[in-house]
């Protein structure tokens, strides 16, 4: 698998518009963290995007990927989750692109992007179609099975996803049941939301992030949906142990 993280940042991005601390004022390229995002190519050819946010036009010219996306697997539908969906027109190109939710979110993208399914779409509309899917329930993406569980973002029900038997991504968390818990025994490769290192009404601190990865007991864990207050990459990382990282935009990683 390849797995490319397009952004690692909250919802704001950084650097926030208007704030002059460290981490915003930056030189180094791994605090300039665009709304989260990633791009896996699995084992099996399929070429699956998790989550599209306001940031996606932006995230795919800085990747200099252009193919067929046989799949978008969609989170939760807050803006800096799906704010870009209507940017996958290029890639429609290679065919219809099937986006995957659960009801929830299908209800709110139906009154949000009400002219990308309708039965008769004008010329220039994306081509995606939407899927309702169920957490607990596996669905395939061209043979790549995909494990929908829920998570719980503040009072908020969303959903995490193990692809493939090897990858768990989870992000906006703030707590998980038993039984999602037991649903990543024995994946490789965790990605995980780590917003800062004080505690958040409906985001996991890093504190809270490390106790999770700690448990779920991944070969490698990957930190995303980071804010500024999280802290400077260069001085952060070296406060993590050896096998839980901060992901940065641009990362890539083959396993």
């Amino acid at each position: 698998m390849k797995l490319r993280f397009l952004g690692t940042g909250t919802s704001t991005g950084v650097p926030e518009v208007g704030c002059t601390c460290p981490v915003c004022t930056s030189t180094d390229f791994r605090d300039n963290r665009l709304r989260t995002s990633a791009l896996l190519h699995t084992d099996d050819g399929a070429a699956i995007l998790i989550d599209c946010g306001p940031d996606f036009r932006e995230q795919m010219i800085r990747s200099h990927w252009f193919g067929r996306i046989d799949g978008v697997l969609i989170t939760h539908e807050h803006y800096d989750h799906v704010g870009g969906l209507d940017d996958l027109r290029p890639f429609c190109r290679f065919g219809e692109v099937p986006v995957f939710s659960d009801a929830y979110t299908a209800k709110h993208l139906r009154m949000r992007l009400p002219y990308c399914f309708v039965e008769h779409k004008y010329p220039g509309v994306p081509r995606i179609s939407l899927h309702e899917v169920e957490a607990g329930v596996p669905f395939y993406i061209e043979a790549t099975e995909i494990l929908p569980f829920e998570v719980m973002h503040g009072r908020l029900p969303i959903l995490g996803f193990r692809i493939g038997g090897r990858v768990g991504y989870v992000t906006d968390m703030l707590t998980m049941s038993d039984a999602s818990y037991r649903l990543l025994e024995g994946i490789e490769v965790l990605v995980m939301n780590a917003l800062r290192p004080t505690p958040h009404s409906s985001h996991q601190s890093v504190p809270e992030a490390l106790e999770a990865a700690r448990r779920i007991g991944a070969r490698e864990t990957y930190f995303v949906h980071m804010g500024h207050r999280v802290g400077l990459h260069a001085e952060i990382s070296r406060q993590l142990p050896s096998h839980i990282h901060f992901a940065y935009d641009g990362l890539e990683l083959d396993f």
